[in-house]
């Protein structure tokens, strides 16, 4: 027989998952590891790196994932390992201790709703600041012993991954996430098979499944829409973080807000406060609404009550163009059918999405939806919240900016998330024991003072010597790949200097957070960063949206100017920022530098998150500085504008900090003492630590929403479904008849002191005013006052002053108002009267925003 050549048939390969066999010894670390408790507690970090710091490099500083790589024989010989068996019990332990810790029951429950998390690197699901604030909250959430849950994405490929080509250009790279290796579970349902959730789009469902991240105490929930029921079109919509097209941003939202609220019904969870960090969230209102008339059988108007005292809204954008709006069209396709179940007109539904109801040609947007059905609304700085009062204003006509009942929270930040391990070591050092339980106590950061000086600056060396060392260790081999000739990125990791002045400015690359500003004069930066006396370096880091071809060419200008030889090594840009890379930058870095434009920083977190690693902040007035900037704590840029031109301002703005550099920064930083530090900087880093820090913890940002929202909501709430509804009921009968009424309500007589209805009157003088009013019926359901507007000098109106009437008299339905009316200082001012319902029952005036003016 002749023999062939080859004679081989095709294999039949199959597939096998070989999950790692942890000894009984070691499972304490199986359950540490998928409990993300572990991204903020450094001994738990440091457990998990002490089993194999190669390989805890090597997954990605993922625990999950450190231990399905982990040989059998290894694992075996650590469950012999005594010293590594103590101390992973004594970090066991201290998980326990804190996870049976009886829950609170004083403060309302909320569920949270937010597009995404960022809760540690290794969970790609979020991109930028609002997503590190929302997982920071979770987190405190949990160390609060608070009843929360949030709803979210579980995303398959997040958002990109960030490399630059050889000529600086970014390049975004979607990688995608193996949900096996993640700290998370899959929900399962009474079958045991993966639980999913049907979301109804248009005429079909939209099959989710459901995974849990448990966030310390706190469950996370993440819908996942890669499922094969799904068609086609429908398995992307979790795929990326903010991309695809504005479709896709429709049924993201659909299925955040409307699946969000369908999930927590199906897993038997119901909340005091439904919380939407941001917009996209809105339309969870919008399947409340429904679950109310379809369930509970209340009208429109009844279930609009109860839904709004139990929701609301925080805004974190200070311009228009930043919300979500939607053409008619687009969102009739996917909503159309939601106005008859509402029991409401198409028009109607749309409306709510309005400025201006009933105008056709207006967009369908969710924040205004969102005003439109939360109670409270807030921003996330004093002056983002000053500016939301305007942004907002045309929601309800006949108020003022000023008179608004959009609040604020300004943001803070986890502290055990961002101060470093060994800061964390000094502060449990000479702080107070219980210190972590009264974070917003200004007498227990002042112990920084107990700290000597030296420990200070040792601190803040070594913090600069791990950013460099892992500069040098986590970016060459992408330098070398990336940017060419190997002898220029030699010598410039070689001028990273560790003892040189570290500037640090890492954020989202949009233009208007003006990351080009230090380049405005290169040859005075220059002479900065070069003199041989007092060297500066700065490191640059951060993304642009892949839309965003402006913030892309400011990534692009910063890298060639990086690659001249006099700013080699002495301007650096880091690529791919993520938690990982913030955490070492935040407490790596001398300086954190802001420099947005004036108003548009709606907050900023990052300058906080450097605060609580002694690092001290320059930055403009702007969103927090403007609260937290104290003198000799930092440095400040003022928040007043001084050139209506944009680019001369930024000049103005430039030479500013150069000044602030020469003239301040580098001498103090440089003026060494015979110990070899700085006593004037270290001063100064005590001061910010001191007096700023305990304000801008996510401790305080939570006990705040829960005092100046939530307790009050939910107190609220409560009284209106009471009774089977009965409040709620009241209220909307009485709004009802008010409507029905309101334009035939009547002024019958008018009467005024001698000049009052002239255009001149004089200051300090006091008028008398009485109007007679047909309320057609009501029961004392109206209230009159005097509106006093004042113009600035760029022709603004602004409420000088509102002086109400008093009720003194009532014959049937006529009812006799009166009251004293004068203005103080001499100049031009617009009166009109004001009519409006009042209901003691209401939260506020703009909850029923009916408004008529008289002359």
């Amino acid at each position: 027989m002749r023999i062939k050549v080859s004679n081989t048939n095709v294999p039949m390969w199959k597939e096998v998952t070989v999950k790692s066999h942890i000894p009984e010894e070691l499972m304490k670390l199986e359950e540490l590891a998928h409990n993300v408790w572990w991204a903020w507690n450094y001994e738990a970090r440091y457990l998990f790196e002490s089993l194999d710091t190669e390989l805890w490099q090597e997954s990605g500083e993922n625990p999950v994932l450190l231990l399905e790589k982990m040989s059998y024989e290894k694992l075996e010989q650590l469950a012999q390992d005594e010293t590594l068996l103590k101390r992973m019990n004594e970090v066991y332990d201290k998980f326990t201790a804190y996870m049976q810790e009886p829950p609170r029951t004083d403060r309302a429950s909320v569920a949270y709703f937010c597009m995404e998390y960022g809760l540690t690197h290794v969970l790609k699901i979020y991109s930028g600041g609002l997503g590190i604030l929302a997982g920071d909250y979770l987190k405190e959430a949990s160390d609060s012993n608070v009843d929360m849950c949030g709803v979210g994405f579980l995303y398959r490929y997040g958002y990109f991954t960030q490399s630059l080509s050889m000529d600086g250009q970014q390049i975004a790279n979607y990688e995608p996430q193996n949900f096996n290796e993640l700290p998370l579970i899959q929900l399962l349902d009474e079958a045991g098979q993966p639980l999913v959730l049907d979301v109804p789009y248009l005429d079909y469902y939209v099959h989710a499944y459901v995974w849990k991240v448990q966030v310390g105490r706190v469950p996370l929930y993440l819908l996942d829409t890669d499922n094969e029921l799904n068609s086609e079109y429908d398995r992307p919509i979790t795929h990326q973080l903010y991309g695809g097209d504005w479709e896709n941003r429709m049924k993201q939202e659909i299925l955040l807000g409307i699946g969000g609220v369908l999930l927590l019904k199906r897993l038997g969870i119901k909340k005091d406060i439904y919380h939407c960090n941001e917009g996209h969230a809105a339309l969870c209102n919008l399947q409340r609404l429904c679950d109310y008339i379809e369930n509970d059988h209340l009208s429109f108007n009844e279930a609009l009550e109860v839904v709004r005292s139990s929701s609301l809204y925080t805004v974190h954008t200070p311009v228009p163009a930043g919300h979500d709006y939607f053409d008619e069209g687009l969102f009739g396709k996917y909503m159309g059918g939601y106005a008859q179940r509402l029991g409401i007109s198409w028009g109607e539904l749309m409306d709510m999405g309005r400025i201006n109801p009933g105008d056709g040609s207006e967009r369908f947007c969710m924040s205004t939806f969102a005003c439109n059905t939360c109670q409270e609304v807030n921003g996330v700085s004093w002056l983002h919240g000053k500016v939301s009062k305007e942004m907002f204003s045309g929601i309800w006509k006949g108020y003022f900016p000023e008179e608004s009942h959009v609040g604020y929270v300004t943001n803070g930040v986890h502290y055990p998330s961002w101060a470093s391990g060994e800061w964390q070591h000094i502060y449990s050092k000479y702080f107070p024991k219980e210190h972590l339980k009264d974070q917003s106590n200004e007498k227990i950061w002042e112990h920084i003072y107990d700290v000597p000086d030296e420990e200070i600056w040792n601190a803040r060396m070594s913090a600069k010597r791990r950013l460099v060392d892992y500069i040098r260790k986590e970016f060459t081999r992408d330098w070398l790949k990336n940017q060419g000739d190997p002898a220029r990125i030699v010598s410039l990791l070689d001028k990273i200097n560790p003892n040189a002045l570290i500037i640090g400015f890492a954020r989202r690359f949009a233009t208007y957070k003006r990351a080009h500003l230090l380049f405005t004069d290169l040859d005075r930066l220059s002479r900065i960063v070069n003199n041989p006396h007092y060297p500066v370096q700065f490191i640059f880091a951060g993304k642009a949206h892949p839309h965003d071809g402006a913030g892309q060419g400011l990534i692009k200008q910063i890298i060639e100017i990086s690659r001249r030889p006099e700013f080699l090594g002495k301007i650096v840009f880091l690529e791919n920022y993520d938690i990982r890379l913030a955490r070492r930058l935040v407490s790596g870095v001398d300086i954190w530098m802001n420099t947005p434009t004036r108003p548009l920083e709606a907050s900023g977190t990052s300058g906080e998150k450097a605060l609580m690693n002694g690092v001290l902040n320059l930055s403009v007035l702007d969103g927090w500085w403007l609260e937290g900037y104290r003198e000799g704590a930092g440095w400040a840029l003022t928040e007043k504008r001084t050139y209506q031109n944009q680019s001369h301002q930024d000049q103005l703005d430039a030479t500013t900090i150069y000044n602030l550099l020469e003239k301040e920064i580098q001498p103090l930083y440089y003026a060494r003492n015979a110990r070899g530090y700085s006593g004037g900087w270290v001063r100064t880093v005590k001061s910010s630590i001191a007096h700023i820090a305990p304000h801008y913890t996510m401790k305080r940002q939570l006990d705040d929403y829960y005092d100046r929202f939530y307790n009050r909501e939910a107190e609220r709430h409560c009284a209106l479904v009471a009774g089977d509804f009965a409040k709620a009921k009241a209220i909307a009968a009485w709004k009802e008849r008010v409507a029905e009424v309101w334009d035939s309500i009547s002024v019958v007589s008018s009467t005024l002191s001698e000049g009052l209805g002239a255009s001149n009157i004089e200051s300090g003088r006091n008028y008398t005013c009485t109007y007679v009013i047909d309320e057609k019926g009501l029961d004392d359901a109206i209230g009159l006052e005097v509106v006093t507007l004042s113009r600035d000098a760029d022709g603004k109106d602004h409420v000088y002053s509102v002086e109400p009437l008093q009720m003194v008299c009532r014959e049937g339905n006529l009812y006799t108002f009166t009251g004293q009316y004068s203005v103080s200082n001499a100049g031009i001012y617009r009166i009109c009267l004001r009519m409006f319902p009042k209901n003691e029952d209401l939260p506020y005036r703009q909850d029923f925003c009916y408004v008529r003016w008289f002359i």
